[in-house]
């Protein structure tokens, strides 16, 4: 919709980033019914001045302003709750997403709002949009959304134009839900796993496609759940793939039929990537967590799809899981740096508002972070000084290990006998030198490593220039007369 109508519904959120398209609001508009044609999707990211969000929401004069909320967009978006009601005081605010659904009563922001949904709010935004336009706005606050019937859902993805398939990921989903409990993550308490209609989904898909998009991103938590809806989906890109199509899943680690494996193994490079989630190897914080994950079976299935096959392999590991000892979290990662995935996205434990973690009185010794993202800063078996290492390793880890600027460095790195314990120390050197987690230039950076192997894990300074020396030059910042270490 390019115009509102006065009085209409404005569905708005703040990303992280431009490149980022908001599905869920997208969702809402698509199953809008009646009210489809008041409505308006006005999308900004985090990085928008929160001023100037709300002047251009206020310009469509709306009478519902729908918002996403998230733990990255807290912030922002609690500023721009108290300029929308100073400045247009008879605007319903609805709030809806995973930060607002599971709120805390007492938090500013969910008093300035006028009505919170907790679920899948498709069919409960446009019961309540008709509420409001037909008897005035609800007693009731919070509205607890039950889950939506799939099979009826109308699919959103005509609601991408041709800027965001050009210029943006395109968010998709073949299902909701997930079967596993982990105490940890959101989605431990989501319905049973439920599916889209899989010749409708993929007639949506060609759709997107025949438009112009090249970059899919499947939001779903379990896709290699259903080995016969997974395989129909490969199928269906399989046939169709052309230089610059991109596909990203997430899967879990532990399961991986042939029919499955049968499709990986065509798939060309750079068309596809899995986002993998080990979290933790350790069995007991396994069981603390609610966590059901055979290990041997997924280091199997990395080892296999790393030999096998083309796909781009992005794991997850979570420092800070309750009990979980520090020389324990070290072990996981050097076990899965072995494993020779491209990423290993280290996350800090988060205690999100609606994961049964949340609902858990905190063990003795365990804080954590009363501000978004509500990550762990100490607990029993990792105090706060050492968190903070923890945070800067995983850091400075996305720098170097995750960029794929120093693969030569990470394959000297994992022959070492203890690889987390040696990187740990070349965090520690690099930030007690510069004080800088970000904003490294990548020459400075070179320049950076070369001294932390030199001065904190005493390298020969020969010996450490042979480890990067490759690397340097492929960079493109370094030539034969600009060595590392000189000038």
């Amino acid at each position: 919709m390019n115009d509102l109508t006065p009085g209409g519904i404005v569905l708005t959120t703040l990303n992280a980033r431009y490149r980022h398209a908001a599905l869920g609001l997208r969702c809402l508009q698509a199953n809008l019914g009646e009210w489809v044609a008041r409505s308006k999707i006005m999308e900004f990211d985090i990085h928008h001045r929160v001023l100037d969000i709300a002047e251009a929401i206020l310009q469509e004069r709306p009478a519902i302003v729908g918002i996403g909320v998230y733990i990255w967009n807290l912030e922002p978006v609690t500023h721009l709750l108290g300029l929308l009601k100073a400045l247009s005081p008879e605007t319903i605010i609805v709030l809806g997403g995973p930060e607002a659904g599971h709120a805390p009563v007492d938090a500013s922001w969910h008093t300035a709002a006028d009505v919170i949904i907790t679920g899948e709010g498709e069919v409960a935004f446009r019961n309540l949009c008709r509420e409001i336009y037909t008897q005035g706005l609800p007693s009731q606050k919070r509205i607890v959304a039950p889950a939506v019937d799939l099979t009826q859902m109308v699919l959103p993805y005509f609601l991408y134009n041709e800027d965001d398939l050009k210029h943006r990921f395109t968010y998709v989903e073949a299902s909701r839900g997930c079967p596993f409990g982990c105490a940890f993550c959101l989605s431990a308490d989501d319905a049973p796993l439920r599916k889209i209609p899989t010749t409708l989904f993929l007639a949506a898909m060609e759709d997107l496609l025949k438009r112009g998009a090249r970059q899919f991103k499947f939001v779903d938590r379990t896709f290699n759940l259903h080995t016969g809806t997974a395989t129909a989906i490969l199928d269906f890109f399989l046939q169709r793939m052309f230089p610059g199509l991109f596909v990203h899943f997430e899967m879990i680690p532990d399961r991986l039929p042939q029919p499955l494996r049968d499709r990986l193994m065509v798939f060309p490079q750079g068309s596809i990537q899995l986002e993998i989630g080990l979290q933790t190897f350790d069995t007991p914080t396994q069981r603390r967590i609610q966590r059901s994950q055979d290990n041997a079976a997924a280091e199997c299935n990395l080892t296999w799809l790393r030999t096998n096959t083309q796909v781009h392999l992005h794991t997850d590991l979570v420092f800070g899981l309750p009990g979980e000892s520090f020389a324990s979290m070290g072990e996981g990662f050097d076990r899965l740096l072995r494993l020779q995935p491209h990423e290993i996205q280290v996350g800090i434990l988060k205690r999100l508002h609606g994961s049964k973690l949340a609902r858990q009185e905190p063990s003795q010794g365990t804080i954590y972070n009363p501000l978004p993202p509500y990550d762990i800063l100490a607990s029993a078996e990792v105090n706060f000084a050492t968190m903070q290492r923890l945070r800067r390793f995983a850091r400075y880890w996305d720098l170097i290990g995750n960029s794929g600027r120093f693969p030569g460095f990470i394959d000297w790195l994992r022959a070492q006998p203890f690889p987390f314990n040696y990187f740990l120390q070349l965090g520690d050197w690099i930030f007690a030198t510069t004080g800088q987690t970000h904003q490294i230039a990548l020459p400075r950076l070179f320049q950076l490593v070369h001294r932390s192997l030199v001065q904190a894990l005493r390298l020969d300074p020969v010996e450490a220039r042979q480890v990067l020396e490759k690397d340097w030059l492929a960079s493109g910042h370094g030539d034969r007369h600009t060595r590392l270490g000189e000038g």
